[in-house]
């Protein structure tokens, strides 16, 4: 949806989608589920020509024009994982909740680490020098298995061998975990295929990975933009690398990497794991709308609620974490029995 002023002038652009579950249809971001922060496109003059009163309006005649059409009607809104900011203008479904409009915490935050200039001093103000010392020997026992390289992926074939790699890590990790597999949906794999190998995306997107001899031991893929690194995948082989931290290693890389290709900042993303905390120095709160529009969105956006207020609250807390998490990973296991 576009949002234009009186004089026509484009100000805003509301990437929607209508998504099933279930029984219920809910409008949502476009690309929610691959996306860490959802937001509308701001034009830069945005915040001068539109106030908070205006845009609610605005958000209500959208709600209303969507509805007004039968192929697009929807029970309730669901618009997850929004940021604050919107590069330096506020993000304006922030300001819904002082007209009565639920925004809730999501319960996930994200976390970003400020670079400096200077790949040794920003170690070691970020690492003890005991876990220092722990880490080099675990990259000596690294070295052991193996030549140990970081590869900046450019080859066309070898994008497609190092993502189906990093497809596989994922997809075992997410078993072990006792989540939902991210790349069992048609068309997820194609998608981060096609971003990674397209020319036109080279200087945004970024494939590396680790390898130790012959095995690759860590992937990753990236984007750089506007002076920040953002980590979107990660993963590292399961095997026997695994004892010697190949994920901590790539990570120290691809720091180093951020910092002497003159990035400022480096996003971990959506997720609350403790590594992304001891790096980072800012956390940025992400927030959802979820509204019923009709009565059987009610009972769906009360859950939805729920749901979501409980998960918070036990992210929240190391221990129910931690206990959370094993008992996933026990349930995880025994389903693939």
């Amino acid at each position: 949806m576009l949002g234009h002023d009186v004089d026509g002038e484009l100000l805003f652009i509301l990437q929607l989608a209508i998504e099933t579950h279930g029984l219920t249809r809910r409008l949502a971001w476009l690309g929610s589920q691959l996306c860490d922060y959802n937001a509308p496109l701001l034009a830069e003059q945005f915040s001068a020509r539109m106030s908070a009163e205006r845009f609610v309006l605005a958000w209500r005649d959208a709600v209303k024009l969507l509805r007004a059409n039968p192929r697009l009607r929807f029970d309730l809104v669901d618009l997850q994982k929004m940021p604050e900011m919107i590069g330096a203008q506020r993000n304006p479904f922030l300001d819904l909740r002082d007209f009565d409009f639920p925004i809730l915490d999501h319960p996930s935050g994200a976390y970003v680490a400020n670079l400096g200039r200077d790949w040794e001093t920003f170690y070691a103000a970020k690492r003890s020098s005991a876990t220092r010392k722990k880490e080099r020997k675990q990259l000596r026992q690294l070295a052991e298995l193996g030549d140990v390289r970081f590869v900046d992926v450019n080859d066309r074939d070898e994008i497609a061998r190092t993502l189906d790699t990093l497809f596989g890590q994922k997809s075992r990790a997410f078993a072990r975990m006792g989540v939902d597999d991210l790349f069992e949906r048609p068309g997820r794999r194609d998608f981060f295929r096609a971003i990674a190998s397209d020319p036109a995306l080279r200087e945004i997107v970024h494939v590396s990975r680790l390898d130790v001899g012959a095995t690759i031991a860590a992937t990753n893929v990236g984007l750089k933009f506007r002076g920040c690194y953002y980590l979107i995948l990660s993963s590292y082989d399961d095997g026997d690398v695994s004892r010697f931290g190949p994920g901590r290693a790539h990570l120290h890389e691809l720091l180093r990497y951020a910092i002497d290709n003159g990035l400022q900042k480096f996003d971990f993303t959506v997720g609350d794991e403790p590594y992304k905390r001891d790096w980072s120095d800012t956390e940025l709160r992400l927030y959802d709308h979820v509204a019923a529009v009709t009565l059987r969105g009610s009972l769906a956006t009360a859950m939805t609620t729920a749901f979501r207020r409980t998960k918070r609250a036990i992210k929240q807390s190391p221990a129910l974490w931690r206990a959370f998490s094993k008992a996933r990973a026990v349930a995880g296991t025994l389903s693939q029995r």
